[in-house]
């Protein structure tokens, strides 16, 4: 999701919701403790030189639980940080405390803003050997083996 789907998306709410990718939500009274850019320079697997920006929303708890963070005021951080930072529209990328800083994607529906599960992935499987097709196996050529269940075998 870009920065401006964002900012039209906080035009049509009342209230800031983030679903969490196992459809729990974060805490009402969270704070987005940074809105920022992250920049990533890097040489991928295949040596070739590559750069990310992504925009960067944190997520933050505390013990206000009264706190809530409105649609108008999430927008008007969102407006500094462009002014400020000279944030593009870019992609959004969201921070989250679990077991660890999580990272996660944003996508907003029925007026929610869900966050979305991130993925490793090799960016030269071409130089790497990695096949980017399945191989085809007949299972006719397939060869039992002594663990496979077969009928009489006591393994069902």
């Amino acid at each position: 999701m870009k920065l401006s789907e964002v900012k039209q998306a906080l035009n049509t709410i009342e209230d800031v919701k983030f679903q969490l990718p196992d459809g729990s939500f974060v805490p009402e009274h969270f704070h987005v403790t940074e809105v920022g850019v992250i920049t990533k320079n890097f040489i991928d697997c295949g040596s070739t030189v590559r750069s990310e920006k992504v925009a960067n929303f944190q997520l933050w708890n505390a013990s206000d639980f009264e706190h809530r963070l409105q649609p108008r005021k999430l927008a008007n951080i969102i407006e500094l940080s462009e002014k400020v930072l000279g944030m593009q529209d870019s992609e959004v990328e969201v921070e989250y405390q679990s077991s660890t800083i999580g990272k996660y994607g944003l996508e907003f529906t029925d007026g929610i803003f869900k966050l979305t599960n991130k993925m490793t992935d090799c960016l030269a499987p071409d130089k790497c050997g990695i096949s980017t097709e399945k191989p085809r196996v007949k299972l006719s050529q397939l060869t039992a083996t002594k663990n496979s269940c077969e009928p009489g075998s006591g393994c069902c």
